[in-house]
């Protein structure tokens, strides 16, 4: 079963076009540019319809045995291939290859209708105050509350909920089951099946008689091109707004807390936690498993490891890792002490073990 089938094949002159590349004749009849293509694959699973791309020397040996169609590469490795191959030579075969994968499967791109039906879909539930553009496509079993706003091209599917009075933009997707309240959503945002977006921040403050709510009024502000990943929370402000900034792109298992105001452009892994009012600059990226304090600011441009706990502060355009993250020369010094400091005490117990031994002995 093909989920994402190919709209037309292409030839190899279309995809060199695409992909900003060359084709590199290696069939003496002179037809390699008319080759059609239908898929993609790698060199080892390729077939002969299928294209790959091969930009790196541990796999360039596969150039001389793969059964591809054609292959992306470049003219380092060129030389390897199998006599007959046809080859698309690119500066970056890995960015031409992506450059075709997209032109090929746009499907691919965002959540699609899962009923597969233009407009309104029976049994899709949209309030009468509600306002929808034309070429918004709803799902069954969506349900549109009073006074939303949709924007033409957007596309909700089946089990999501939209929330009174939010908006969302033009050609966004919100996929199957997530729900969107107490938020504004711009253009071509993608939010994945599962997440949960415009939720209570949690927020309480202690007493003798124990924990009283603090009522979260804020809301959640997601600008264009954002793409939040399945089963995402973005808790909406306390009373400011949480902020997502253009371009950014959020994994799947993500918790962003009330108040977090991220910048634009940021990349940020599966199952990291943002505590709330933390501001990450631009292009900051948080690598999976980050635990972020909250009320802190980490710097533009700045990178934090994999698996990092961040407890202050982050000047921009550093990397930092470890518990507590710190600059990463500093982290792995220690981690390398650390290292001989264990080792050299493993060497000193086996050594008084065994002079215990010949003791009793």
């Amino acid at each position: 079963m093909a989920f994402f089938p190919l709209p037309a094949p292409l030839t190899l002159a279309d995809i060199a076009q695409v992909g900003n590349a060359r084709l590199a004749e290696t069939d003496p009849a002179g037809s390699a540019a008319e080759l059609r293509i239908d898929g993609i694959g790698t060199l080892d699973t390729a077939g002969p319809t299928d294209l790959a791309f091969c930009d790196a020397p541990a796999y360039a040996a596969k150039l001389s045995t793969t059964r591809a169609g054609a292959c992306i590469t470049s003219e380092r490795f060129a030389a390897k291939a199998r006599p007959g191959l046809p080859l698309l030579i690119a500066t970056r075969p890995a960015a031409a290859f992506l450059a075709v994968t997209r032109a090929m499967f746009p499907s691919a791109l965002r959540p699609l209708p899962v009923f597969g039906h233009a407009g309104i879909a029976p049994g899709a539930q949209v309030h009468p105050g509600a306002r929808l553009e034309p070429g918004v496509t709803v799902d069954p079993g969506a349900v549109i509350g009073p006074e939303a706003e949709i924007g033409g091209g957007t596309v909700i599917c089946a089990g999501a909920i939209i929330g009174p009075g939010v908006r969302i933009g033009r050609n966004s997707a919100v996929g199957p089951g997530a729900s969107v309240i107490h938020a504004l959503v711009g253009n071509n945002v993608i939010i994945h099946g599962g997440a949960r977006i415009g939720t209570d921040g949690f927020g309480y403050q202690g007493s003798a008689a124990g924990h009283v709510k603090v009522p979260q009024l804020g809301r959640v502000v997601i600008q264009d091109d954002v793409e939040i990943g399945a089963n995402t929370t973005i808790d909406r402000g306390a009373i400011a707004d949480t902020v997502i900034g253009e371009g950014t792109k959020i994994d799947n298992l993500v918790q962003i807390a009330h108040n977090v105001v991220i910048g634009r452009h940021c990349i940020i892994v599966s199952q990291t936690g943002i505590s709330g009012s933390t501001t990450l600059g631009d292009f900051v990226m948080l690598g999976g498993q980050v635990g972020v304090v909250g009320h802190i600011t980490i710097g533009t441009g700045t990178q934090i490891a994999d698996s990092s706990n961040v407890k202050g502060d982050v000047p921009p355009g550093v990397r930092w890792g470890g518990t507590p993250a710190k600059p990463v020369r500093e982290w792995f010094r220690e981690v390398a002490t650390l290292r001989r400091l264990a080792a050299a005490g493993t060497h000193k117990a086996g050594r008084d073990e065994s002079d215990e031994g010949e003791n009793k002995a």
